[in-house]
């Protein structure tokens, strides 16, 4: 789970079950991709969520 990190900046600490996951994510879209600026673009409109450890 990712945990967010107050400070002066915001800090996401991912484990690497979330690192993994959002891997899976742009692999799957960009698969449908033809070029850099299409995969650009399929990602521009993709939601990419991590659950938050509470």
């Amino acid at each position: 789970m990712a945990r967010i990190i107050e400070g002066k900046r915001r800090v996401i600490r991912m484990t690497v079950n979330d690192v993994m996951a959002v891997i899976r994510q742009y692999q799957f879209i960009s698969r449908f991709a033809q070029n850099y600026s299409h995969t650009r673009e399929l990602l521009a409109k993709a939601d990419f969520c991590l659950p938050e450890d509470v």
